[in-house]
């Protein structure tokens, strides 16, 4: 059973889905699950959340502030600080939901919610189990890798134009999500990102192929990673894809290191895209697996 919801985060209204267990208990387990960078619900996190509440979980699924049903302002600005903020917001609402056990909520974050959810996790004990999937881990090691050190001085340039300009009250330039010409800048380039989204169109109408420039400044200073150690004792469950080119593996891996117990890894043979559709199955198993385990079972 799944009705649409609204709450309040930072002045905005945030607005997604809460799916009800069928048949479950009178007082649930309740996953708090939102999209990557510029994705909305309707990108496959409904087929997540149908797999979730089959196995007794409630879930409760939204649009950051800027993107798809949700308000705010600049649209399409994609702001790590405001949508942990929401993630936090979001839990609150879980609680208040009469047959959600406010003692028993999960957090599912992808890409760079994933990164999300690491730090929220980290720094908020309401969480008691969280799954982070192929998850940003530093916005700068990242921009490093993404950014020809040559074309870094007129990117920064970029962003300080920008800046003065909306100083001003002018509109916020704009970049693509993704493009299909590689000479273009885009904030996700490679064709795995390009055809992902553009694929999703027809059912995701909400979806923009667009994001703020001050969004791609803001990701260079976003650093969930710093955060992981903190997570212990909640649960944690990182996927991590052995091809991803766009939250790099290595990083992944080298953050899951640093995490301390309990933890436990999940490597998918694939690339960044490939949790959604070709390994959904995999992916979405292992995480009501571990939700299970440590929502409503006694742990794994």
């Amino acid at each position: 059973m799944r009705r649409d919801v609204d709450f309040q985060s930072e002045g905005r209204t945030l607005r997604g889905w809460l799916y009800g267990p069928g048949g479950g208990p009178p007082s649930a387990p309740c996953i708090v699950m939102a999209h990557g960078l510029s994705g909305v619900k309707e990108q496959y996190l409904d087929r997540y959340a149908e797999v979730f509440a089959a196995a007794g979980l409630g879930v409760l699924v939204y649009d950051h502030a800027n993107f798809g049903a949700s308000d705010g302002w600049p649209r399409q600005e994609a702001d790590p600080v405001l949508q942990r903020r929401g993630y936090r917001d979001a839990i609150s609402f879980a609680q208040s939901v009469s047959w959600i056990d406010p003692a028993r909520i999960g957090l599912w974050g992808t890409s760079y919610s994933g990164g999300h959810v690491l730090e929220v996790a980290a720094l908020d004990r309401r969480v008691r189990c969280v799954v982070s999937q192929v998850p940003t881990i530093s916005g700068y090691r990242s921009a490093l890798r993404r950014t020809r050190a040559d074309l870094v001085p007129a990117l920064l340039a970029r962003f300080d134009a920008d800046r003065a300009a909306r100083f001003r009250g002018e509109e916020p330039a704009i970049l693509p999500a993704v493009s299909d010409d590689p000479n273009e800048g885009c904030a996700m380039g490679g064709s795995d990102a390009y055809t992902f989204f553009t694929q999703t169109q027809d059912f995701a109408p909400a979806w923009r192929n667009a994001l703020t420039l001050r969004s791609a400044e803001l990701a260079r200073e976003n650093e969930p990673g710093i955060h992981i150690a903190r997570i212990s004792p909640t649960p944690l469950l990182m996927i991590v894809a052995d091809q991803d080119r766009l939250t790099a593996t290595d990083l992944c891996l080298e953050a899951y290191q640093q995490a301390l117990p309990p933890k436990h890894l999940v490597m998918i043979a694939g690339g960044h895209f490939d949790p959604y559709v070709r390994l959904f199955e995999e992916t979405s198993t292992a995480a009501r697996d571990w939700f299970r385990a440590h929502l409503v079972g006694g742990g794994a």
